[in-house]
């Protein structure tokens, strides 16, 4: 299960961690600083989840909760370092899937995530026509069914989810950690190629998945 996760977290040693986290994981991952920063992305990138600290400047944890619950269904994980009860209450009744109290594991916070991916059972990512199924780790080209690689399947789906964004071969690099720790900004070209191949009516001259010379590759066509 492959997912973009927004990391809400104002301690940036704390969020590092958790990006890199995700990654290993085969997750992407968008990191936000302050609770305004937190809406903001979640209206533009549209996450899967978001990973959210209880105690933001500008709009702490509770008030993004809010505001998102009023306009959005995007699961919510909650980190506080508060363990009284009535707070991991309050956080629930606003809207939070579920909560971890710090400290904790990575380990333990991944496991959270993919149980609560699990239970949302978050649709899939449309975009250029191409489906991208996270959950069901399923990618279908014009209705028809086309088989990935790991590596492959995560980058189409960070792509996919950003139509129309330029990402650098090291950008996508990242969404392969975990997966292929061998891989190296080379093997980038090499997956898109294959893709290519997938994808394209004709892969020597491709609509779809497209080169921006000089700096990497964008998936165009838009949503839908």
């Amino acid at each position: 299960m492959c997912a973009h996760v927004l990391v809400a977290e104002d301690d940036e040693m704390q969020a590092e961690l958790i990006r890199r986290s995700l990654l290993a994981e085969g997750h992407t991952a968008t990191v936000v600083h302050d609770g305004g920063a937190a809406l903001d992305a979640v209206r533009r990138l549209r996450p899967d989840l978001v990973v959210l600290d209880l105690m933001l400047p500008v709009l702490d944890g509770l008030g993004v909760c809010r505001a998102l619950r009023r306009v959005d269904d995007t699961p919510v994980l909650m980190l506080t370092a508060r363990s009284a009860e009535d707070d991991v209450l309050l956080g629930l009744d606003m809207g939070a899937d579920d909560y971890m109290t710090k400290p904790y594991s990575p380990r333990e916070l991944m496991a959270r995530i993919r149980t609560v991916l699990r239970r949302s059972g978050r649709g899939p990512v449309r975009a250029a026509g191409l489906q991208v199924d996270p959950v069901r780790h399923d990618v279908r080209c014009d209705g028809e069914e086309v088989e990935c690689t790991p590596a492959e399947f995560a980058i189409l789906l960070a792509m996919a989810a950003e139509p129309e964004r330029v990402f650098s071969r090291r950008q996508l690099l990242e969404c392969t950690r975990g997966i292929d720790r061998a891989s190296t900004e080379r093997a980038v070209d090499v997956h898109i190629m294959n893709l290519r191949r997938k994808i394209e009516a004709d892969p020597r001259r491709p609509v779809r998945l497209l080169t921006v010379f000089g700096v990497g590759y964008k998936l165009s066509g838009g949503r839908g």
